[in-house]
């Protein structure tokens, strides 16, 4: 038995190569008695379009906190844009004249010097037991000056050295919350 030299193998991977181009391209019926040459758009063996997962969003709030936290304490949960971010100043307080609960701060883009386009703060509001008491939520969209009317952002800016910003809670609790936990579920920057 003699074995392949080099040429030869060279030269049967190349046929090989094209008789596969070939009968991808031939104009052979399709199992479905259609002509392939009718459906060149179409890819071989399709049969459903692909179902993806939809996305998923923040985790909601612990309903119970492991450790209950100090009055008046609000802490940060680590989340996908904690490390790029800097949350300062914050404050647990009630607004005027609605006695909302709400957490006040800053934040401030770490990662680059770029402004704030999108941003979505939430809120968990907990009491001092660490029992979950509700939620709220901060969104802040950079419109543009050429934004339409209503959909112009009428609000502060959010410029390089960051965005002032309060958290109210959606509703009123039964008792004023003793704690609040805040996370970043969404951010765009430049």
């Amino acid at each position: 038995m003699r074995h392949l030299t080099r040429r030869t193998a060279g030269a049967l991977a190349a046929a090989a190569a094209v008789l596969a181009l070939a009968s991808g391209c031939s104009g052979a019926p399709r199992a479905d008695g259609a002509d392939s040459a009718d459906s060149a758009g179409d890819p071989a063996g399709s049969v459903a379009p692909v179902a993806l997962p939809a996305p998923r969003g923040a985790p909601e709030p612990a309903a119970v906190l492991a450790s209950p936290a100090a009055a008046g304490e609000v802490r940060v949960e680590e989340g996908p844009f904690t490390d790029r971010v800097k949350l300062t100043s914050l404050k647990l307080t009630s607004l005027k004249p609605t006695g909302k609960a709400a957490v006040a701060g800053h934040l401030a883009i770490t990662s680059d010097v770029s402004d704030v386009l999108a941003l979505e703060v939430r809120a968990a509001y907990y009491d001092a037991s660490g029992h979950l008491l509700g939620t709220g939520t901060f969104q802040y969209q950079e419109e543009g000056e050429d934004a339409k009317g209503g959909d112009h952002h009428d609000g502060p800016r959010a410029a390089a050295d960051g965005i002032d910003f309060t958290v109210a809670a959606d509703g009123q609790f039964a008792q004023a919350p003793t704690s609040a936990v805040l996370s970043v579920p969404v951010l765009v920057n430049e």
